[in-house]
């Protein structure tokens, strides 16, 4: 298995810029050559500058197959072939008129690319190149014909002029452009990560804080059991004995959530994920619900599929909340049915309450927000575990009250 750092990633993707670079100051090069050897200008046959720019073509070619399969882990490689870019384009511009060729704009396109691709001392480097590469063309180099005309010579090295900035510049937007563009798609990227780092510091500043009240209240509920017991031991009124039995009821249902929590620390701790089928994991979560809040008016509507997802016991917790969410918002009716779409599950709870703030319904769970009907922290930590099971928290606000939807990915085997 063959490991890639970064920078050869990053040369591998500059590869078809410097492809472009090349070929553009070759096509530059040839229609030079071209119009100047129709209009007789060069003072020398243009075989030289030719086989210069042949040289130039397959210098691109061969930089771009290298840096595609075998990417350098150093910049050197790549600081050379862009040295060779300029030594080839100042032997092209020695034999087309030298210093005076309007294409010696082009000699900037190789420093450009260093700038974005290379280390600052790999690009002064390139820099002094391309300087000196300028100086010695403006001694050395095969004159235009002097009876062509001062006033032709003129007009066509100004109209050269226009074309070599016409391709600098559509060259430099182009590679600056998906600079930028890249910048900018990292820096989101960032700005995501930082947003999830400082809700998982959250997240587990609020678990440290569960797991501490999880250890000290097993001892009042163990004491309170004994309690119970030891007065169910004397005589009562059938009044009492019904209190006793919802009391004991209580602490029964919170020992089993403290269990729970146990267990889905253990569960997050293996990161173990269990695949069941949707209608059973529903038939999970409304006997749950029936135990937390057996008075509530619930509407569960059982899928027509055999879909299966991907739980734990933390995503239990999770959908419980934004259930309990909703019996607190609208206590007299709460719908609860499920959909596909595109290999995910859609489970959505529907309540007839006053809604969330416009904030909050396009960006539900995202932050801790302090709310009366609940609708606060265990909405927070319900989107944090949807997100790290790779689902998604949505709703939708009307008239009618508040469907928070959840999405999870659809599971590919079902037990």
């Amino acid at each position: 298995m063959r490991i890639t750092t970064s920078s050869q990633a990053g040369f591998r993707e500059a590869a078809h810029y410097l492809l472009v670079m090349r070929l553009a100051i070759v096509g530059a090069e040839l229609v030079l050559l071209l119009i100047t050897d129709h209009l007789g200008l060069l003072g020398s046959d243009i075989t030289e500058a030719a086989l210069t720019s042949l040289g130039t073509m397959l210098l691109a070619l061969g930089m771009t197959y290298w840096l595609r399969r075998r990417p350098p882990s150093r910049p050197w490689p790549v600081t050379l072939s862009l040295l060779l870019d300029l030594l080839l384009l100042g032997v092209w511009l020695s034999f087309t008129g030298g210093y005076t060729n309007p294409l010696t704009a082009l000699l900037l396109l190789p420093l450009a690319m260093a700038i974005i691709l290379l280390p600052m001392v790999h690009s002064i480097l390139l820099a002094v190149g391309g300087i000196t590469i300028y100086g010695l063309l403006m001694r050395w180099y095969v004159p235009v014909i002097p009876h062509a005309g001062k006033a032709h010579l003129e007009q066509l090295h100004l109209h050269g002029m226009w074309v070599a900035f016409m391709i600098t510049a559509g060259i430099l937007l182009w590679v600056g452009g998906a600079l930028v563009r890249r910048l900018r798609a990292q820096q989101e990227v960032l700005g995501q990560f930082r947003e999830r780092q400082l809700r998982d510091e959250q997240i587990i500043a609020l678990g440290l804080s569960a797991a501490t009240v999880a250890h000290r209240i097993g001892t009042p509920l163990n004491t309170m059991a004994l309690l119970l017991n030891e007065m169910r031991s004397r005589p009562m009124s059938t009044e009492q004995s019904e209190d006793f039995d919802t009391l004991e009821e209580q602490l029964g249902v919170c020992s089993q959530q403290l269990r729970q929590l146990s267990e889905a620390a253990s569960l997050v701790s293996a990161s173990r994920l269990e695949p069941v089928r949707l209608a059973d994991w529903l038939q999970r979560l409304r006997e749950s619900a029936t135990l937390l809040w057996p008075a509530a008016d619930i509407v569960w509507e059982t899928p027509e599929t055999d879909a299966g997802v991907a739980v734990d016991a933390t995503l239990d917790q999770a959908v419980l909340n934004i259930v309990g969410n909703a019996l607190r918002a609208s206590p007299d009716h709460v719908r609860i049915y499920c959909g596909r779409e595109a290999r995910c599950i859609t489970l959505s709870i529907e309540d007839h309450g006053a809604g969330l703030t416009e904030w909050g319904s396009q960006h539900p769970g995202e932050r801790h927000s302090e709310s009366e009907s609940g609708l606060g922290i265990g909405l927070f930590l319900s989107n944090a575990t949807l997100q790290r099971l790779g689902g998604e928290l949505r709703a939708t606000v009307d008239e009618s009250g508040t469907t928070m939807i959840i999405v999870l990915p659809e599971a590919d085997h079902a037990l």
